[in-house]
Order: C-alpha cells, then structure tokens, then sequence
C-alpha cells in the first residue's frame, strides 16, 4: 500500500465512463479520483474499447492490455 498523510491508498479499479476526457481511479479508502486522460499520452491514445482491458497489480499499480507501461498511484495522485 502506498502510505500518503498517514493513509494506506490502494487502486481498486479504473472507469472511464464516468466523465468525458476523465479518468476516475476507485481506491481502496472509498475516495474517488478523478483524472484527465491527457495527463497520460500513452492512454489518451487507446481507443475506448482498448481503455477497457486495464488490470490492477499489487494494489498500487495498473496497466492495460494494449500498452506495455506500468502506471503508479504516485502517477494518479502527483507524488
């Protein structure tokens, strides 16, 4: 887990239905965050269905099936 201001943060899930342009990423603490996608090319530039074959590793990390880079919740959140 990643530790930030005394809270134990995980990813439970990632939608992209939720705002357009937006990225929401579901943590472990209930809070959601929401991100836009163009904060990450490599994601911006798949396609929808192709948003949609994410995984998340660990807890603190999530990939996508058709892109071979690993993100950190430390992307999401800037820290």
């Amino acid at each position: 887990m990643c530790k930030y201001k005394d809270t134990n943060l995980g990813i439970k899930k990632l939608d992209f239905g939720e705002k357009r342009g937006m990225m929401a990423v579901y943590l472990t603490d209930g809070r959601v965050v929401m991100v836009p996608v163009g904060m990450f090319p490599d994601i911006k530039r798949l396609n929808r269905q192709q948003r949609e074959d994410w995984m998340v590793l660990d807890d603190q990390y999530f990939t996508f099936e058709h892109d071979s880079r690993i993100y950190s919740i430390k992307d999401v959140l800037h820290i």
